[in-house]
């Protein structure tokens, strides 16, 4: 290891920064949004809600993958991470205005989920009604949103009076609570994709669809969290603090869920091909007409090989300008994949015409801006006001000094 001497000016922005002064701007923005797609919502409130949906899970992907490397870096006792993990923190800190963005959803589930509609209720989705229901489904919905607010809650407050009072113990507290929070986490978000994503076509089912959404959250998070620390250091802190050791630890990993992300989807797509169970086959035949069968093509080649060789190699994964362009390739990619797995479901003639063929609408470009903006804004706003790194963690000598062998 090699000593690195922290310069304390280095871990707050600048008074004078231009991200000091982006935050109201983007809230702004993002609300300016929702308010232009509510007045799309007038003209066809179904197809909008789906592209809501989308935007929610989307943004929201974000902050969960976040949520779980923060989880991760204490279960493991990480050290390496210490100088990186606040900007992860500050994302999970604003977990509870995803309640507030569930609300649409809650008020319109009849354009989203078929099992909402009596007469659309047939043999195989009477036999899921004690699960699919409108009551226990909100119930669950709020739950799981509940569940993730307090422990982002908990844990951004728990890292902040560390620092506050430079008490070790927080550090223990910290890692005693983040195995049952893991266990927890991975079932929370397990159900909540069966939930939200996976009940848009009730009839069909995959057990491992949690871990496909669960990989897809990781590689979000590990993308934005190494984006914000090179455009930290950009504007002139954190100078010392992260290195291109860190950024190489951060490639590895996103390398490593790259290719497990593929391990997933191609065991799902493999397991119900050959199979060939008409109500299983449901969610691919969806997406292999109208359009989206180029998409469902090129998904497994623009989400899996192209980042599998960018990624693969340890002197690119050592190049700031290589691994920011894979990290935004990474992000487009995940938001390519979310838009697959939900946007087709509005094609079911069970529920609505939908459109003929693939198509991006303006609903949907809007609902993610104005999601997109305000958690961003509201980011900015918190990431300011705080300290850049968790400079109470007894770990921070060790993340300073951090080399990758």
């Amino acid at each position: 290891m090699v000593e690195t001497t922290l310069n304390l000016t280095d871990t707050e922005l600048p008074k004078g920064s231009l991200l000091r002064r982006l935050p109201l701007v983007f809230i702004g923005l993002g609300i300016a949004s929702l308010i232009y797609w509510a007045v799309q919502y007038q003209m066809d409130h179904a197809r909008a809600m789906y592209g809501y949906l989308f935007a929610f899970i989307a943004v929201l992907s974000l902050a969960l993958g976040c949520l779980v490397f923060v989880l991760i870096q204490h279960v493991t006792r990480a050290g390496w991470s210490v100088t990186v993990r606040r900007i992860a923190e500050v994302a999970v800190a604003l977990l509870p205005l995803f309640i507030i963005f569930f609300i649409p959803i809650a008020l319109s589930i009849h354009d989203l989920f078929p099992w909402t509609h009596k007469e659309h209720i047939d043999e195989i989705l009477a036999a899921k009604l004690p699960y699919l229901n409108e009551n226990f489904f909100m119930m669950r919905s709020f739950g799981y949103l509940l569940i993730w607010a307090v422990m982002g809650v908990i844990f951004y407050r728990l890292s902040l009076s560390q620092d506050a009072k430079n008490n070790f113990k927080l550090t223990a507290t910290m890692q005693a609570i983040s195995a049952p929070s893991v266990i927890i986490f991975g079932l929370s978000v397990t159900f909540a994709s069966f939930d939200w994503v996976m009940s848009l076509q009730p009839h069909w089912y995959s057990t491992i669809f949690g871990v496909y959404f669960f990989a897809g959250c990781l590689l979000f998070g590990l993308s934005f969290i190494t984006l914000v620390a090179m455009l930290l250091q950009k504007i002139g802190v954190l100078k010392t603090a992260i290195s291109k050791d860190h950024y190489h630890d951060l490639g590895k990993l996103m390398f490593g869920f790259t290719i497990f992300w593929a391990y997933i989807s191609f065991s799902q797509f493999m397991l119900y091909w050959y199979g060939n169970i008409p109500e299983e086959m449901e969610f691919y035949t969806h997406r292999m007409h109208n359009g989206w069968d180029s998409l469902s093509w090129a998904i497994p080649v623009i989400n899996f090989f192209i980042p599998f060789l960018a990624l693969m190699s340890r002197v690119l994964k050592r190049v700031k300008l290589v691994l920011a362009i894979n990290c935004l390739w990474v992000i487009f990619v995940h938001l390519i994949d979310l838009y697959w797995l939900i946007i087709p479901a509005y094609n079911d003639p069970a529920m609505h015409e939908g459109p003929t063929h693939f198509q991006v609408a303006m609903v949907d470009i809007l609902a993610f801006l104005g999601i997109g903006l305000i958690f961003l804004g509201a980011y900015l706003l918190v990431l300011c006001r705080r300290k850049l790194l968790a400079l109470g963690d007894p770990r921070l000598k060790e993340s300073l000094a951090f080399e990758n062998i």
